[in-house]
């Protein structure tokens, strides 16, 4: 049957349905986050090795087949890339219940990052084509609502398992689940002509690797905007994969009481803040491009102060609600920038410029932000003991001075990058 990729009741199907896939994506992401503590103890493993597990074994492949697998999708079927990409994230992410020591973890986070290297850039370009541009960074500000849900399910859902059964366990429910949503998501989402909503139509021709980047060497916008999203996502996987750990050292939380803590944070939060993002570079972007990236530079300061005050404060309650806020401004970047890097390229470059910012994102966000947190917190618990993971994500706030500082540089080129 052929789908109307123009009807709003489909194309709100399909946006549903993309979000239950980045939920699973994030669910698999940040599931270790949580099934850090119980891992650390069952495994024997330092802060260090639980950094190198949860950021640059899973950013290794993921960053380093984005490009290509993108480009593959500029050209080819990107619900058939999204499928099989889903399908192994999600049965690697099964296998890593199996590990029994550092290494066969560190094996399979790595074959997660292999799946998840399709899951993402294909989808950006799947929504670009689904929604006008007056509408392309709510739209992806939904899409990205993935982020907060999954990272909350994940976090709840394993500290659960993990409480009442074990961590294998919850690496399995989740993989296996994932696994059964695939064939589901092929058969029911169509593939949209490319460009359809564009002066550039669907049959302009697709471009190579190096016209792809003669055209962004030209683009300054999308070099500082990749860099500042980049300094931001240090510090904000840093803190996605350290808080559950903080609250059960800092606090004395058990893993159950945890996981429901910073669920919460981010469910509420994240949510709220992703939303809002999308929603104000939609209204004020119109008028002066540059908004698309001043709004996420000043919710990035206003983010420093809060996180310093929940960070230091010894009442649970104060910070519980203290990081709602930052938790929120901290994610408010996903839908304004996003929507601006599926805009300075024309849409046969949608899919591979997505995976080029996601790679230079993820490669330092992800690869380095995650073991920076924790090499910070290994050489301070000497001095500090359980509360110098405390003290290593006061100093991961600086992260986001850098990307308020690279924003607002982007913002003076962002105007002249727009393609017409």
């Amino acid at each position: 049957m052929r789908m109307d990729t123009k009807s709003p009741g489909y194309r709100a199907y399909v946006m549903f349905i993309l979000v239950v896939v980045y939920t699973f994506n994030f669910i698999d992401r940040q599931i270790v986050g949580i099934l850090a503590v119980p891992i650390k103890a069952d495994l024997g493993l330092t802060d260090t090795q639980l950094g190198l597990m949860g950021g640059l074994a899973f950013a290794l492949f993921y960053t380093g087949l984005g490009i290509p697998v993108a480009i593959l999708a500029d050209r080819w079927k990107r619900t058939w890339i999204m499928t099989a990409a889903l399908t192994i994230w999600s049965g690697m992410t099964a296998a890593c219940g199996l590990a029994t020591n550092f290494w066969q973890l560190f094996l399979a986070r790595l074959g997660v990052g292999v799946g998840e290297a399709g899951g993402v850039a294909p989808a950006y370009s799947l929504i670009a084509d689904y929604f006008p541009s007056h509408q392309r960074a709510r739209a992806l500000s939904v899409y990205s609502f993935g982020i907060p849900i999954g990272s909350a399910l994940g976090i709840l859902f394993g500290g659960y398992i993990a409480s009442i059964i074990d961590w294998r366990f919850a690496f399995f429910a989740v993989g296996i689940a994932g696994i059964l949503v695939a064939p589901i998501f092929k058969l029911t989402v169509a593939e949209p002509p490319r460009g359809q909503y564009d002066a550039r139509g669907p049959d302009a021709p697709s471009p190579s690797l190096k016209q792809i980047f003669q055209l962004l060497a030209q683009k300054p916008s999308f070099w500082f905007i990749s860099l500042g999203a980049a300094a931001s996502s240090m510090m904000g996987y840093g803190l996605f994969f350290w808080l559950p750990s903080f609250f059960v050292r800092s606090f004395g939380l058990d893993l159950l009481q945890a996981s429901m803590v910073f669920g919460s944070i981010l469910l509420i939060g994240g949510i709220a803040g992703t939303w809002a993002g999308g929603y104000m570079a939609d209204r004020f972007g119109a008028g002066k491009r540059g908004n698309y990236v001043i709004i996420p530079a000043i919710a990035f300061l206003a983010t420093i102060p809060l996180y310093v005050l929940a960070i230091l404060s010894p009442n649970l309650t104060l910070t519980f609600f203290a990081l709602l806020i930052p938790t929120g401004l901290g994610l408010a970047w996903l839908g304004p920038v996003l929507s601006a890097i599926q805009h300075v390229v024309p849409p046969t470059m949608r899919a591979t410029a997505s995976a080029i910012f996601l790679f230079i994102n993820n490669l330092i966000g992800i690869g380095a932000g995650t073991v920076a947190l924790g090499l910070i917190s290994d050489n301070l618990e000497a001095r500090f003991g359980d509360d110098a993971l405390r003290y290593a994500i006061l100093t991961g706030t600086s992260f986001y001075l850098i990307a308020a500082i690279l924003f607002l540089i982007s913002a003076k080129y962002l105007a002249n990058d727009w393609e017409k």
